[in-house]
């Protein structure tokens, strides 16, 4: 297949890259560095900086993950503008651009994630819940989900994968927590209670493959594992993985000075469940966080 994908040098793009690569697929970035593409994606993937220098060649599926980091620093004004512009901005002119052509894809995969639903409390959720709370998070997300959709009246199929905290030992959010841990440095966060869906970075590559490819796919899909855990368990878990101690509890309080807003990704959470990649038939790899991160880790 020819496969476009934005947010292709992220840490999920790569490794679709890697993956696909391998099963034959011919693949092009569109990338603010195109420049960058090849060595980040794959001496054969093909870097763009302008949609338009696609050109008219063939194109089945488009994959859109571009974003900025939602998590990395504080959301000033000027943050939120970038965040909403990475996503939002950029799937309108993604969506605006396919209008244009005459042979259009059959299927666009678009970014989302299980902040969809904003502070979930206790409440299990599935793909027909209606969003919990609107912090800014949810709000971003409902937007991008809106901005993907209008894709369908090119005749076009969107999925919407919501993704939960992705679980890779050469990025993202466990790398950050690898050093704190190993150095027995460890600890809940807050009061430790609030949900954490998770879910094996080699299980996202796949599901993203399989309803890709699924026919009948469309909407959203919770992408994460089957058994979601709590901050106070998947420290445990973290801890005993790396034969370390996490007594150093993280106080609630002080993230929300340091943090404001922001703080709400780390002491809220999600108990998500991914009720239509079952009803699909999906396999998960990775079914529960030991098993995760003990490949993650032991390699």
């Amino acid at each position: 297949m020819q496969i476009l994908i934005t947010g292709g040098t992220g840490l999920i793009g790569r490794a679709l890259c890697s993956y696909w690569l391998q099963q034959g697929h011919q693949l092009t970035v569109w990338s603010r560095s195109p420049e960058r593409v090849a060595s980040l994606c794959g001496a054969k993937v093909r870097g763009i900086g302008q949609l338009q220098e696609y050109g008219e060649g063939a194109l089945d599926a488009v994959v859109n993950l571009a974003g900025a980091p939602i998590a990395d620093r504080p959301w000033t004004a000027r943050r939120r503008q970038l965040l909403w512009d990475s996503r939002i901005t950029l799937t309108e002119q993604l969506v605006a651009w396919l209008a244009t052509r005459e042979h259009k894809p059959q299927v666009l995969v678009s970014g989302s994630a299980v902040g969809w639903y904003g502070d979930g409390g206790e409440r299990e959720l599935d793909e027909q819940q209606a969003p919990v709370t609107s912090d800014f998070a949810s709000q971003l997300c409902q937007a991008w989900e809106n901005s993907a959709l209008m894709a369908e009246a090119l005749g076009i199929r969107v999925v919407l994968v919501r993704t939960g905290l992705v679980l890779t030992a050469d990025g993202g959010f466990l790398k950050r927590l690898l050093l704190p841990f190993r150095l027995g440095l460890g600890g809940p966060i807050g009061s430790g209670k609030q949900w954490m869906p998770w879910i094996h970075l080699q299980d996202q590559v796949a599901l993203i493959d399989f309803l890709l490819r699924q026919e009948a796919a469309s909407g959203p899909y919770n992408a994460c594992a089957m058994q979601p855990v709590r901050n106070a368990a998947f420290t445990r878990a973290l801890a005993k993985a790396l034969h370390r101690p996490a007594f150093m509890r993280v106080p609630g309080v002080a993230l929300k000075l340091g943090m404001g807003e922001l703080s709400g990704l780390l002491l809220g959470g999600q108990c998500c469940h991914p009720v239509r990649l079952l009803e699909a038939n999906f396999a998960f790899r990775f079914n529960t966080l030991e098993d995760a991160l003990g490949d993650l880790l032991c390699r």
